[in-house]
């Protein structure tokens, strides 16, 4: 067998994976399915609705010759202005709009710095930048600022994520604040944080109160709060028309599913008519996080250190067992091994404070 040793080893580490398909009667507090809209049945159906208006009904091209459709441009401009930006760009997923962006922005005499922890479809990108990149100390501003003056560059670009996806913390605000002091243009992955964050839910460009500039570009995912498929940038216009002539993953790759993006521009009109129901379901989740695990949680995702792989596997099968799905995260996309927990707001709060008892108790022994 060609890779028999190395799945072998990956077994031998627990750091072994395979597609499963779950009971779907378990609680789901594993996936980012933050406010449930993934069981919404009401949401699929306007979305159906709305795509049945058009005689076109897949996307069939790439959208530079002709598969943008006018769902596609829909949803760009609702959520370019529900965000205060200029333009909007949906894009096949989140992975393919890091890759889009960190690709095509960061030129010859510019150079990016990038938190450690973001995302690797972000790593990857950068791979292929040379000496283009700089990593600075997670969320550490003042590494941050001492590089920012150590490379100084035609265009300094900065990478950072709104929460990051296994702590489950936020960007700090100073970051922000550096990045204006230095006029640095700022790549910010709203993937966990939109949805979820601010009075609006709009994320943590709103958390903090930022006013957008030009030299903002946020990007998340469709498959998270926004219960669908697929990604979006948003930027000045100058940068979306950059984008749209220079990022490979978008020029060379068919147009986004017209229905995914019809079901996230739904689910994005119903989120805002109910922002005030979501957010307080998402307050609750958050404190009753704080009171069971005496940390304070601003995101809806609770990580559960653990010392080995095999240690976080047998707990999650225990805690299957009883009824609750959670993520068991390991090398390499943990340093140590997590019990992932994700405080839906689809799941009765209830059932979130009955998984969170457990996981304490059986830490605890």
């Amino acid at each position: 067998m060609m890779y028999e040793n190395e799945l072998k080893a990956l077994k031998k580490a627990g750091r072994f994976r395979e597609r499963k398909l779950f009971d779907e009667s378990l609680e789901d507090l594993a996936s980012n399915d933050y406010l449930g809209l993934s069981r919404n049945k009401k949401q699929f159906k306007k979305a159906v609705k709305l795509v049945k208006e058009f005689d076109t009904l897949t996307s069939k091209a790439s959208m530079l010759v002709n598969g943008y459709h006018p769902i596609h441009q829909l949803f760009e401009e609702t959520l370019a202005k529900q965000n205060g930006f200029e333009e909007g760009l949906v894009v096949g997923s989140g992975y393919l709009a890091n890759m889009a962006l960190i690709e095509a922005l960061v030129r010859k005499g510019d150079m990016l710095f990038m938190d450690e922890e973001y995302h690797a479809s972000g790593v990857m990108a950068a791979g292929l930048l040379g000496d283009r990149v700089v990593r600075f100390k997670h969320n550490d501003v003042h590494d941050l600022a001492q590089k920012l003056e150590q490379y100084p560059a035609k265009r300094q670009i900065i990478a950072v994520e709104g929460v990051y996806s296994m702590a489950g913390d936020l960007c700090a605000k100073e970051i922000f604040m550096l990045a204006e002091a230095h006029k640095a243009m700022m790549i910010v992955d709203e993937a966990h944080s939109a949805g979820i964050l601010g009075l609006k839910l709009l994320g943590i460009f709103e958390f903090y109160g930022i006013k957008i500039n030009e030299r903002h570009i946020k990007m998340g995912t469709l498959g998270k709060a926004y219960g669908s498929y697929g990604a979006y940038i948003l930027a000045s216009s100058e940068i979306i028309s950059f984008l749209v002539n220079r990022a490979k993953p978008i020029i060379y790759s068919t147009a986004p599913s017209v229905f995914d993006t019809a079901l996230a521009y739904m689910n994005v009109k119903h989120i805002r008519k109910h922002t005030e129901k979501y957010r307080k379901k998402i307050v609750a989740r958050q404190l009753l996080a704080r009171k069971e695990t005496g940390r304070i949680v601003q995101s809806l995702i609770v990580p559960f250190e653990l010392k080995e792989n095999q240690e976080t596997l047998w707990m999650q099968r225990g805690l299957t067992e009883q009824g609750y799905l959670v993520g068991a995260i390991r090398q390499p996309t943990v340093a140590k091994p997590i019990i992932r927990v994700i405080l839906n707001v689809g799941v009765h709060i209830k059932k979130i404070r009955h998984l969170l008892v457990l996981i304490n108790h059986n830490r605890a022994e």
